[in-house]
């Protein structure tokens, strides 16, 4: 009986809290809208990135214990950052939101890109495109640079604005940056090669748990901006995403090339690395103006959520007054 009390309790504690996360998430989103990225030395994300750096150097291990030990430090960390901003209420989660997002930056790239390859600028393109994506771009043609942007719009609005909106809303501040947290670690750590083929596993296996909500809401939000066109969206998801190594990653780049009708995947390099991606979506491949497409996409998605969650807050506010005559 005490249990069930405790629970209902609890409960009631994250629902009386809902109003006021979604608020926060919603600043915190638009701040970023705002204001961008802080430059690297200021920014805490590097901060934490270079706090991991020096605990892999002390504690590394080729065995997925030692890199299990480095994840949790990692999530720990990231969690005691929130759980110092909790006290702070709208502002804490609002603080964490912006730290954690990068859409401006995402957009902001990509349109970069965009323009080199409108002018025609190959070279310069493909210096450009590292910062966004990690493949190799020395090789890719116009369509290739094109079908890289689109795929990081997708994957890292997934990373940088769904998932810190979706873990704000639910879990508050230290959601938001246990996730960051995660994140940051899987981009680190997580990827296959001889180093980390063990010591990346639990990172990279907590970051497919953390973004598994998140990435199935951004289907969802794309279906819903993309125009007359949510059951292409729906249904190469359930069609090509199942055949992509990544359980997120697929979701959300079949969404796009659901909406936008191109045909995204294929062959890319990782350093010494080939790699033969599934093909994704029907049409023909991307070129400069769809990435003015999925630019314009990804950032109607993040609007949406900015009024869902201004929606709720208000909504609870709504009912709170109402409660209290």
């Amino acid at each position: 009986m005490d249990g069930a009390l405790a629970m209902r309790g609890g409960v009631s504690r994250w629902w009386g809290g809902l109003g006021p996360r979604c608020l926060g998430v919603a600043v915190g989103l638009l701040l970023d809208r705002t204001l961008g990225e802080p430059p690297d030395r200021w920014h805490p994300v590097a901060w934490f990135g270079s706090a991991m750096g020096h605990l892999e150097r002390r504690g590394y291990a080729d065995s997925r214990t030692s890199g299990l030990r480095h994840a949790a430090a990692g999530v720990a960390l990231g969690a005691a950052a929130g759980l110092a901003l909790r006290p702070l209420g709208v502002a804490g989660v609002s603080t964490a939101v912006a730290v954690a997002s990068a859409g401006r930056m995402l957009r902001h790239t990509s349109a970069e890109i965009e323009e080199l390859l409108v002018t025609g600028d190959l070279e310069a393109s493909r210096a450009r495109l590292p910062w966004l994506v990690g493949r190799d771009p020395s090789a890719l043609d116009a369509s290739g640079i094109a079908a890289a942007v689109v795929e990081s719009l997708a994957e890292n609005t997934v990373d940088a604005v769904v998932a810190p909106a979706w873990w704000g809303v639910v879990a508050g501040a230290p959601g938001v940056l246990a996730h960051r947290a995660v994140n940051t670690m899987d981009a680190m750590v997580g990827h296959r090669s001889e180093r980390y083929a063990r010591f990346g596993t639990a990172a990279a296996r907590l970051d497919d748990v953390m973004a598994w909500a998140p990435a199935r809401t951004f289907a969802a939000l794309v279906a819903i901006g993309a125009a007359g066109r949510a059951r292409d969206v729906l249904g190469t998801v359930r069609r090509d995403a199942p055949a992509h190594p990544s359980p997120n990653s697929g979701v959300a780049e079949a969404a796009v090339a659901g909406a936008l009708g191109v045909e995204l995947g294929g062959p890319l390099r990782y350093g010494e690395r080939q790699e033969e991606r599934p093909r994704l979506g029907e049409g023909p491949r991307p070129g400069a103006e769809d990435i003015r497409r999925a630019r314009a996409l990804v950032d109607r998605v993040e609007l949406m959520i900015v009024a869902g969650c201004v929606a709720l807050w208000g909504a609870q506010r709504t009912t709170r007054a109402r409660s209290t005559r």
